[in-house]
């Protein structure tokens, strides 16, 4: 398993994993945004602890949807 995710990110740095890099890294950055601004929001009205786990929660479960047209080498 650690033989799997070890070849999968050398693919992805070197840009070879995706048949769009471009398209794979801007999803990345949608998914990462919306998680900062979900924890954001959630900590400006509770605790800090909360909006991690909920603004992972959220951010987790969008990366699917978001990740779900790229196509792989």
């Amino acid at each position: 398993m650690f033989e799997m995710v070890k070849t999968s990110a050398l693919l992805f740095f070197q840009g070879k994993l995706f048949q769009n890099q471009a398209e794979a890294l801007r999803q990345l950055a949608i998914g990462i945004g919306l998680t900062v601004i979900v924890f954001l929001i959630v900590a400006k009205l509770a605790n800090i602890v909360l909006a991690g786990v909920v603004a992972g929660f959220i951010g987790g479960a969008a990366q699917p949807a978001l990740f779900k047209n790229l196509k792989f080498r």
